[in-house]
């Protein structure tokens, strides 16, 4: 049976990998598919895919474009999530910060250099206006947990992390959630390593064959919106507004969205140049 390793956050995005893995999908054809959780999110999982201690990432299209770029052996094979992600601007909830402008010139919390986080905040400095290099500040806290740790303890003043996955830290009143700034993109893709695409290309088929199969009718499996729920300790009314917003893919992201993510990251100095669209993808 061959061995293959998945990356991808612990959030309600990759549910249908968990449920695909409980059902023993994988392993009816021969496949032992292991799941890894990254709490860091992309930087952690850049850095896996580049030690070969995964094969295959669920990650956000922003980040793993820029590692390829910066010399990241894999490729994108699909788009899995098709909607943009909601980035939740996040403060501590004792701040005095009441606004996003009130953010400009103070410390943003991000898990690692080159992660979302980081991204997002310069995409969020881009949408207000403010001048990248004098408005932005980094505090580096690895993860949700390290957030909270940081933004409590005054290290840094605000953070953007998945609008749904913090509305429990919200709920509690540990956060105070000030704004949101979406992606302007689709927020997840499928990464593989080009070695893993080279030699396991039939087993890598057998794989998104069975999880699109799974996310092209993951809205109508009975209760998983209650499934959702109780799993990632969210309200049940948020994990419906999730589901309403949130659109799977079983494609290859396409040449314009690739290209209109680069523009942006290249604008923003994120990465030194705009690739082929063939450098960063792979059709299978």
């Amino acid at each position: 049976m061959k061995k293959v390793n998945i990356g991808g956050v612990p959030e309600h995005f990759n549910l249908a990998w968990y449920l695909t893995l409980k059902n023993g999908d994988y392993k009816k054809e021969h496949i032992n598919l292991r799941w890894h959780d990254y709490a860091g999110g992309t930087g952690a999982m850049c850095k896996a895919l580049r030690n070969k201690e995964i094969d295959i990432a669920v990650i956000l299209t922003e980040g793993i474009i820029k590692d390829i770029i910066a010399g990241n052996p894999s490729k994108i094979v699909q788009t899995f999530v098709d909607t943009p992600l909601i980035w939740g601007i996040h403060v501590a909830h004792s701040s005095s910060y009441k606004t996003i402008e009130d953010l400009k010139g103070t410390k943003a919390a991000i898990s690692r250099y080159g992660s979302g986080s980081h991204l997002m905040a310069y995409i969020n400095a881009e949408n207000n206006e403010w001048d990248l290099e004098k408005d932005l500040d980094f505090e580096i806290i690895k993860n949700l947990e390290g957030a909270v740790d940081g933004l409590t303890s005054g290290k840094a003043d605000y953070f953007l992390w998945e609008k749904f996955t913090t509305k429990p830290l919200v709920d509690d009143g540990v956060f105070r959630h000030i704004g949101n700034c979406p992606s302007p993109w689709p927020c997840f893709v499928i990464a593989v390593r080009e070695d893993f695409i080279e030699s396991n290309k039939a087993d890598l088929k057998t794989i998104l064959e069975i999880i699109n199969n799974t996310t092209t009718e993951f809205k109508e499996i009975p209760s998983i919106d209650k499934t959702i729920a109780n799993r990632y300790k969210q309200q049940l009314e948020d994990v419906q507004d999730w589901l309403n917003i949130t659109e799977w893919s079983q494609s290859l992201i396409d040449k314009q969205t690739i290209m209109t993510v680069q523009k942006q990251l290249h604008m923003l100095n994120i990465i030194p140049e705009i690739v082929d669209y063939k450098k960063l993808t792979c059709k299978l």
